[in-house]
């Protein structure tokens, strides 16, 4: 079983940077805004990620502790050595630092759980995580990263709230929907990021644009594209056209919406949805 899970982790990363047209990301069309990026620095930084993935597992697999916020610290430090991995192999391009993070509770989480429902492998996410905005965001002076600033800023919770809360973009959002989304595999995980992208208020881009004002700009424009039905109809293709010029424009970025489109293809793939 644990094999599954490896799998699906790795797929999971090449499948989310092999989907297109993504606006404001990396895809094989295009590197939008991200000029020192190319698919192929995503592929070999996915490839570095492979001891990483490994060692979580057995992590995991060993644990018999009784808290399962203990796990999560067992793991961390594999998370820290995991980005000088992903770094040497990008030539210094943070690639997948947000999927580091995200992915490897879910990886622990599943391990430990011995389970291929979702809904049991997020249960223990929650175990893992409780606590963690209080201790890394509430208890914390010196705010140094754009999660850590946007929390002293505007009270944004970032990845750490929604690993904390057990995903609930991916359970609640995002799987629903790509389960039930008709079309091509790509299509389908194109319209999930923009679904996600819509619940999701993005540290990424919050970062880049300098204020959360961007949130609602961005959301009205992915609202117009459902309502013209999606990546289904001509009309909604043109209108995602104009919310990658927009992007490109304004050099925003969905990195963070990326990072949750990554986990619901994981969960797609070891419930056998893909």
């Amino acid at each position: 079983m644990i094999e599954n899970y490896l799998q699906a982790a790795l797929k999971a990363l090449i499948y989310e940077v092999s989907v297109f047209p993504k606006p404001g990301l990396v895809d094989p069309l295009d590197n939008s805004t991200h000029p020192d990026m190319t698919v192929f620095t995503f592929i070999d930084s996915s490839f570095s990620l492979e001891k990483y993935f490994l060692e979580v597992s057995k992590t995991a697999a060993q644990f018999r502790g009784k808290d399962l916020r203990d796990l999560f610290y067992q793991i961390r430090p594999l998370g820290i050595q995991a980005e000088k991995d992903m770094y040497a192999a990008t030539k210094g391009v943070n690639t997948h630092k947000g999927a580091i993070f995200s992915l490897g509770i879910v990886l622990a989480a599943s391990v430990y759980s011995k389970s291929l429902k979702t809904e049991n492998i997020l249960t223990v996410v929650k175990k893992m995580m409780k606590g963690i905005v209080t201790r890394d965001l509430e208890n914390k002076k010196n705010f140094q990263t754009a999660g850590e600033i946007q929390f002293e800023k505007y009270r944004l919770t970032g990845i750490r709230g929604q690993a904390e809360a057990g995903f609930p973009i991916v359970s609640c959002f995002a799987l629903p929907f790509f389960n039930k989304r008709k079309g091509s595999l790509n299509d389908r995980l194109l319209d999930t990021l923009l679904l996600i992208a819509r619940h999701n208020p993005d540290s990424n881009l919050i970062k880049r644009a300098g204020n959360p004002d961007v949130i609602e700009k961005v959301n009205s424009q992915i609202d117009e594209y459902f309502d013209l039905g999606g990546s289904q109809s001509q009309a909604g293709r043109k209108q995602l056209e104009k919310i990658n010029n927009y992007f490109n424009r304004f050099n925003l970025s969905l990195g963070g919406a990326a990072d949750m489109l990554i986990l619901t293809i994981y969960f797609a793939l070891i419930e056998k949805n893909i």
